[in-house]
């Protein structure tokens, strides 16, 4: 199975517990105003790999990620190539290595399910709780991240959830509560991690002349993340 892969990191302490490798691959259907890989959005981009090739290249980690770590596959929308992660993720199993999927939940179907088979982790980034601001500021549909949502309670599979804090759009107590609302019922979450809005990828931007919509908002600063984390 071939799939097209954006870039490989190596070592990475911020994409799922331990370290990990991760692996970014190409396409993604919405646009959210804070995206921090439009290099990514392309469904064509990237370098056409086999998924026994990334493996081969992922392997040689192994010795690194201690008993924690591991494989997250990224993007871009990583549920778009369902079929070329569960088997990137299948080889992984067979080698003893853990298994993350770092995604938004927005695609569904029965590759979908079948990818979720052999995931023992997924990060879930809910962009906005409600389904207005979601559509607004992502190009998605919020239904869609909850259909995922309910699909790992019922797998039973851990899921760590994601916000990335903007200010002036989700830096309020009131969207923490939200927040806390929307995960009530689902035990399979472990945590909820606030992520601070940030800028870095403005170069990328101006590099493939895409406005960036947030170019003028300041980002968060750890005092409102360490604030809104304790009400969380």
């Amino acid at each position: 199975m071939r799939g097209q892969v954006h870039s490989v990191q190596s070592l990475s302490t911020v994409d799922g517990p331990g370290v990990r490798a991760v692996v970014f691959l190409n396409g993604c259907r919405m646009r959210c105003v804070y995206c921090h890989n439009p290099d990514t959005w392309d469904v064509h981009g990237g370098t056409s790999r086999e998924a026994a090739e990334v493996f081969a290249q992922i392997k040689r980690f192994q010795p690194y990620f201690g008993e924690k770590g591991g494989l997250t596959v990224s993007g871009g929308e990583p549920l778009l190539q369902a079929d070329f992660v569960r088997e990137l993720f299948t080889l992984c199993k067979e080698r003893g290595i853990h298994t993350c999927l770092d995604t938004a939940g927005s695609v569904g179907g029965s590759a979908v399910e079948s990818l979720l088979a052999v995931c023992d982790l997924c990060l879930l980034d809910i962009k906005f709780t409600d389904p207005e601001s979601y559509r607004r500021y992502t190009g998605g549909d919020l239904a869609a991240t909850l259909a995922f949502l309910r699909l790992t309670r019922e797998k039973n599979i851990p899921v760590i959830t994601r916000h990335v804090i903007v200010p002036g759009l989700t830096d309020t107590p009131d969207y923490i509560a939200s927040i806390k609302a929307l995960l009530a019922d689902y035990p399979n979450v472990q945590r909820c991690d606030l992520l601070p809005f940030r800028k870095l990828c403005a170069d990328k931007y101006r590099q493939l002349h895409i406005p960036f919509p947030l170019e003028n908002t300041p980002e968060a600063s750890d005092s409102t993340i360490a604030a809104l984390t304790a009400l969380l």
